[in-house]
């Protein structure tokens, strides 16, 4: 096993997530859940006061996290979603938080020519203590061979 930022947490920027980004997402996924798209009605009849963010979008906005906060991989690296371990979602975030991420590499192991890593993630809402998520993320890094030869 060769970890190359082992034990460090890494933290990425700070991120606004707006009504006009959950929409979009809302509108991709075809998830348009009240809690999440009509304002009014969310304040009116949850205890969220308000809109709350969607947890797949919170999920998916960690590859733009990561990519400020990891380290970058070398040119010809491919790098994978290779899938998740343990996702929890803890806390909701309401429109309109900041949210960042906060990546430990746990493990990184060779498959091939390929390197699997293991990151415990953690979803930081902006003024709370508790995350909005915890996960532990698998990520895939792919170094093609090679041509050798013409086919």
């Amino acid at each position: 096993m060769t970890l190359d930022h082992a034990s460090a947490i890494l933290t990425s920027e700070w991120h606004l997530i707006d009504q006009p980004m959950v929409d979009q997402f809302a509108d991709a996924i075809d998830d348009h859940q009240f809690i999440h798209t009509d304002p009014v009605r969310a304040k009116a009849e949850t205890s969220f006061g308000g809109c709350i963010v969607h947890g797949f979008y919170l999920l998916a906005l960690l590859t733009r996290l990561s990519q400020q906060a990891l380290p970058t991989t070398s040119p010809g690296t491919v790098e994978i979603n290779y899938g998740f371990d343990k996702v929890r979602f803890l806390n909701p975030v309401p429109v309109s938080s900041h949210v960042r991420g906060h990546f430990t590499l746990l493990d990184s192991n060779a498959k091939g020519t390929a390197t699997l890593k293991r990151y415990s993630v953690e979803l930081e809402i902006h003024g709370t203590s508790r995350p909005a998520l915890v996960a532990e993320w698998l990520v895939m890094l792919d170094y093609p061979q090679p041509l050798k030869g013409n086919p």
